[in-house]
């Protein structure tokens, strides 16, 4: 099944200034996010983030605000997004029905949240490369049980090569930047 750009929502689960630089590869999960938000920006994909306790975690990294529609970031306690109510009727507000999967940590919230959706019939697109955890070995533990859940995973550039479609499209270039 491909990705259909109408009925995707990208959603980017607690990617936070003080919690990111714990992560076992920051940088190159920050990098991959800003691909993969940006690519939903130009393609008109709309974008949903989640903040756990923002006041003591901090808000979503800078460089990815600029992609994510304020009203679109949702504060939560909850390890599962949703377990969160204002999330969830966001969520219901765009009616889509795939999810395409970011954030952090990939055992513990983007997990809980992916089994959440998948408990709910959605079709969940998990992003290897847009999600990270603390340990090389905790983010391949949550990968490999999100895949058993019947998630697919997928990365950046299969999300955004999927959204596209062809090489005709009037963004083909836009998005082709972004990953070169």
């Amino acid at each position: 099944m491909l990705l259909d750009i109408a009925q995707s929502l990208l959603v980017v689960v607690d990617v936070q200034e003080r919690l990111l630089p714990a992560m076992s590869a920051p940088g190159a999960v920050r990098a991959q996010l800003a691909i993969l938000t940006r690519g939903a920006s130009i393609l008109g994909a709309p974008v949903l983030a989640s903040e756990q306790y923002p006041r003591g975690i901090g808000p979503t990294v800078e460089d990815l605000r600029p992609h994510i529609p304020a009203k679109d970031i949702i504060e939560k306690n909850s390890f599962s997004c949703l377990a969160c109510a204002p999330f969830v009727e966001r969520l219901g507000a765009f009616d889509r029905t795939q999810v395409v999967l970011s954030g952090i940590e990939a055992h513990v919230c983007v997990l809980q949240t992916a089994l959440d959706l998948r408990a709910r019939d959605v079709e969940v697109f998990v992003v290897a490369d847009a999600t990270g955890s603390r340990t090389a070995r905790n983010h391949r533990l949550g990968i490999a049980r999100m895949r058993q859940a019947g998630c697919r995973i997928v990365s950046v550039e299969m999300v955004l090569f999927e959204w596209l479609r062809t090489s005709a499209s009037e963004k083909f270039k836009q998005i082709s930047a972004l990953i070169k």
